[in-house]
C-alpha cells in the first residue's frame, strides 16, 4: 500500500465525523458530502507529513472548507437576496454505513440549524467547533483567522443569539436550581452531590489566566471534575454569563472569573472558567435579578 492509499484509508476512518462537522456548519447534507471530498483533495495534495493529530488536523481543513462555502453563500444571498433553506438530516438506508447514522443524526434539530442561518460565517464556524465539539479557542482561532479572545467573542455572540431564539424561562429556571445546587453542594463539600449534578462526559476548561490562579486546563469527567470544585465555590454566585444562566466569581470590585456553562438532560455538560480580563471584558455578565453583578444587595 503506497503512501496515498494509506492516507485515503485514514481519512475514511475520520470521514463520519467530518461529515457531521460539515453538516452541522452548513445544515445540507449535499453540502457537507461536498466540503468533505474538497477537504480530501487538500489533504491529498497535501499529505500528512508532520501532522501528530490526524483527527484534528482534518477538522481544521474540513472547518475552513466550510467557512468558504459560508463565506461564498452570504455573498450570493446579499446578490439575490434569497435565502437558503436548511435540511433536516436525512433518515439513511439500511445498507448504509451505521457509524454515519450516529454522527450525523447526533442531532441538530431542524429548529437549531434555522437559528445558525442568521449567524456570521465565522460566528457559525466558532460556536459549531466550541459548544458542538468542545474544540478550544486556541484551536478555532487560526481557523477563523481571529485571536483567541476575538474567537471567544464570535461564539459568545453566536451563543446569546441561540440562546435567544432557544431558551424559554421554564429553562432558565431549571438551570437556575442546578447551578444553586452546584454551588451549594461545592460550598458543603459534598462529593457525591457534586457528582450528580454533572453529565457524566463533563468536560470543565480554564483559560491560561485561570490556570495561573490555581485552576487546571482541562478536566474530564464527573468524578474528576466535582473533585476539583469540591469546597471551592466560597465567593461564587449565579448569575447570567452571555444570557445563560452560569457562575460569577467577584473580588474586591472586578470580576475574577465566569463560568459560561452548558446543560445536558438536567445536568452540567460543560464549564468554560473565563479569567482573562480581554476575555471577561467582552463578556455580558449580569446578577441573576439582571443587574450589575457587582452592584451591592439590598
Amino acid at each position: 500500500m503506497d503512501e496515498r492509499d494509506l492516507l485515503a484509508q485514514r481519512f475514511e476512518a475520520h470521514r463520519a465525523h467530518l461529515r457531521a462537522v460539515a453538516y452541522r456548519m452548513l445544515g445540507s447534507e449535499a453540502e457537507a458530502n461536498d466540503a468533505v471530498q474538497e477537504a480530501w483533495l487538500r489533504v491529498s495534495r497535501a499529505g500528512d507529513e508532520g501532522v501528530d493529530n490526524l483527527g484534528g488536523w482534518l477538522t481544521t481543513v474540513v472547518s475552513r472548507v466550510c467557512l468558504d462555502q459560508l463565506r461564498a453563500r452570504n455573498a450570493r444571498h446579499e446578490e439575490s437576496l434569497g435565502t437558503h433553506e436548511p435540511e433536516p438530516a436525512p433518515r439513511r438506508q439500511h445498507e448504509a454505513n451505521p457509524d454515519d447514522d450516529v454522527q450525523l443524526a447526533d442531532a441538530v434539530g431542524l429548529a437549531l440549524l434555522v437559528v445558525l442561518e442568521a449567524l456570521e460565517p465565522a460566528e457559525r464556524v466558532a460556536f459549531v467547533l466550541h459548544d458542538m465539539f468542545d474544540l478550544t479557542f486556541d484551536e478555532i482561532a487560526p481557523i477563523v483567522g481571529r485571536s483567541p479572545v476575538a474567537t471567544r467573542q464570535l461564539a459568545s455572540r453566536a451563543r446569546r443569539r441561540v440562546r435567544g431564539a432557544s431558551a424559554s424561562a421554564a429553562d432558565r429556571a431549571r438551570h437556575r436550581q442546578i447551578v444553586e445546587a452546584f454551588l451549594a453542594a461545592s460550598k458543603a463539600g459534598d462529593l457525591d452531590a457534586l457528582v450528580a449534578i454533572l453529565d457524566p462526559d463533563v468536560v470543565a476548561r480554564t483559560d491560561a489566566q485561570g490556570v495561573r490562579l490555581g485552576g487546571q486546563a482541562e478536566v474530564r469527567g464527573a468524578a474528576n471534575v466535582a473533585a476539583f470544585f469540591k469546597g471551592r465555590a466560597r465567593a461564587a454566585v449565579p448569575g447570567f454569563v452571555d444570557g445563560g444562566v452560569g457562575i460569577i466569581v467577584p473580588l474586591k470590585g472586578r470580576i475574577l472569573l465566569a463560568f459560561d456553562l452548558r446543560f445536558r438532560d438536567g445536568k452540567i455538560a460543560a464549564l468554560d472558567v473565563v479569567a482573562e480580563p480581554e476575555a471577561i471584558a467582552v463578556l455580558e455578565l449580569k446578577s441573576i435579578d439582571g443587574g450589575d453583578p457587582l452592584a451591592p444587595t439590598a
